[in-house]
């Protein structure tokens, strides 16, 4: 039966995802905004909700602090290795070559988010463990971080980007792709919220540990949105909404981890969560480099006319963290 409800979520997934990435994409026609940041915002923004609710769940209904800073983290690299995936489908063209130079900005400072996160896993213990109220210090500066990130990247964007007028009727112009934005978003959340609970529901009959558990199972099915989405924009032609949408999702899941800790009662999250979580977030931080050399280089090299050196480079990264959480993991 568990199966079976899988298959389902899977399903109204895979039907939603290619609505949300037109709709995304009429948007950005309409109010003349690129879309790199339509991905950020619109598309990581809803491929991401799983992740918040997944999180909250798993430190207030659960108890399991694993769970919550694992599938945060595993998302991340999950969404990193996607990027190896949309190189691999864009044979022709290859994914780098043609990406905007201002998602090296995007990358770069998830680079800094999830870096924080892996020193203070590392680090924000004992002396350093401080609290604000029963929540880790270390929580207001990752929403005061992913915001001035937002306004970065937006500020960014505008500056480099042709301008172009916003039509004239907006209204009209973006109710039909505004109502099929939300339509289209309800079940990519409502589904993958379901997801993680049906992974578990799977895990448990494997007996894996909950760190593995959370950061390769639990992430993997909440980041089902993303792969599915992202997918349907690439075939829009909109690469750069799709490499946004991925890094995007980054940032809002370190935004993730700081709402998960103001829900998690017993103390800092960061701190009661094994700190073999890190390893996950400087995989991480890894694969964003490789990603941000990617886009600088452009590299024209395919290995069999597949891949390049950045996706397999990208997949041994991902696998060599997922084997190291696998053996290490509590």
């Amino acid at each position: 039966m568990v199966w079976l409800f899988f298959a389902l979520c899977t399903v109204a997934i895979a039907v939603a995802g290619p609505v949300l990435a037109r709709a995304s994409d009429r948007i950005a026609e309409a109010l003349a905004l690129s879309r790199s940041w339509i991905g950020i915002i619109l598309l990581a923004t809803a491929t991401s909700l799983p992740e918040l609710v997944t999180g909250v769940s798993a430190v207030t209904l659960a108890d399991a602090p694993n769970i919550a800073v694992g599938d945060a983290l595993g998302s991340c690299i999950f969404n990193l290795v996607l990027l190896a995936l949309l190189d691999f489908l864009s044979r022709s063209d290859p994914l780098f070559d043609r990406a905007d130079q201002g998602h090296i900005l995007t990358a770069a400072l998830g680079v800094m988010l999830i870096g924080l996160v892996g020193i203070v896993l590392v680090v924000g213990r004992d002396a350093l463990d401080l609290r604000l109220l029963h929540m880790s210090i270390y929580s207001p500066l990752l929403i005061l971080l992913y915001f001035v990130s937002i306004r970065a990247t937006f500020l960014h964007d505008r500056k480099l980007a042709p301008r172009t007028a916003p039509q004239e009727n907006r209204r009209s112009a973006l109710r039909g792709p505004v109502q099929s934005y939300i339509l289209a978003a309800l079940p990519i959340v409502l589904a993958g919220s379901a997801l993680p609970f049906i992974g578990q529901g799977i895990a448990e009959l494997m007996g894996w540990r909950t760190s593995f558990v959370g950061t390769m199972l639990i992430a993997a099915a909440t980041s089902l949105p993303e792969l599915v989405v992202v997918i349907a924009a690439l075939r829009l032609g909109s690469a750069d909404m799709a490499i946004a949408g991925l890094l995007g999702s980054n940032l809002f899941n370190m935004l993730v981890l700081a709402i998960d800790d103001l829900a998690y009662r017993k103390g800092s999250l960061l701190a009661d969560a094994s700190p073999v979580h890190a390893a996950s977030a400087f995989a991480a931080v890894v694969m964003s480099g490789i990603v941000i050399v990617a886009i600088i280089d452009r590299p024209k090299v395919r290995f069999f006319g597949v891949t390049g050196w950045i996706g397999i480079a990208l997949l041994t990264v991902y696998l060599g963290s997922a084997y190291a959480m696998f053996l290490i993991g509590e």
